[in-house]
């Protein structure tokens, strides 16, 4: 059975709704998946409630993707299986949520000092349209001829002196917390793609001591030895193993299905159990 255990729907920054989501899954042959949306639950919980209303729909679990930082470092910890409902979960999710939109905003007013015709007036009344994928200030600033696309706007724009600084995200440890409070099984998501400059060994081993659960290995942003290394850290010391295409539909670029992981090359343990 075909998994994919990391895709995104507009509830966060992905182009597909939650129904699309679940017809684009079934067409792959996926016979089990996850949403994961950044620091909301609102896309896994619509396609819960497809999911039961579909005979013969695939196999799904809910998750979250949650925002933290470490050492100015953003990483994502993904919670599966939390309880929606608990509420020093969904107080972290919405300010994070929070967050996220004071970096929209302040990025937009430090383009204005660097000296961009930036209007702040028009950006407080456009309405986004989340079909598009990405977020509210870079969809402004496309329709405002500033820039031309999300690498443009990472590599010409999101820098000094315009890049505000990391907002204050969570420690992954209180994540983690946070998650197994809430009944949900913590898992650090693609940490080659966040950690490029230290041997995955030694990071792994940092997110043991704050208390993951098991590790995407199976991810775009690693290389097969990579995804190697990490699935035998987590043989080593008895964690999950899961994998994901972090699939945003259209947006940047990442299919639905890749790689290509089965429920037998996981370790899913409480994950998959129905």
């Amino acid at each position: 059975m075909r998994a994919d255990l990391h895709i995104h729907t507009v509830a966060s920054d992905g182009t597909w709704t939650p129904e699309e989501v679940v017809a684009r899954v079934h067409a792959a042959g996926i016979g089990l998946f996850a949403v994961a949306d950044h620091d909301t639950l609102e896309g896994a919980l619509a396609v819960a409630d497809i999911v039961r209303r579909t005979p013969g729909a695939p196999s799904f679990l809910p998750a979250v993707e949650i925002s933290t930082a470490l050492n100015g470092a953003l990483v994502h910890i993904l919670g599966y299986r939390v309880h929606p409902d608990h509420p020093s979960l969904n107080d972290l999710l919405r300010a994070n949520r929070a967050r996220l939109e004071w970096v929209n905003e302040e990025t937009l007013r430090r383009m204005v000092q660097a000296g961009y015709p930036v209007d702040l007036e028009a950006y407080a009344v456009y309405e986004n349209d989340p079909r598009r994928g990405g977020w509210k200030g870079l969809n402004f600033l496309i329709d405002s001829g500033l820039c031309r696309d999300v690498r443009d706007f990472f590599e010409r724009i999101f820098v000094d002196p315009v890049r505000p600084p990391m907002p204050d995200f969570p420690h992954p440890a209180e994540a983690v917390a946070r998650i197994r409070e809430a009944g949900g099984v913590p898992i650090l998501a693609h940490p080659g793609g966040s950690f490029r400059h230290r041997p995955i060994e030694e990071v792994l081993e940092t997110f043991v001591e704050f208390g993951i659960a098991g590790v995407e290995c199976y991810t775009p942003y690693h290389s097969p030895e990579t995804t190697a290394r990490c699935r035998a850290f987590c043989v080593r010391h008895n964690l999950l193993v899961t994998g994901g295409s972090d699939c945003h539909g259209e947006f940047v670029g990442r299919p639905l299905g890749v790689p290509l992981v089965t429920v037998d090359d996981l370790r899913l343990g409480p994950l998959g159990a129905d």
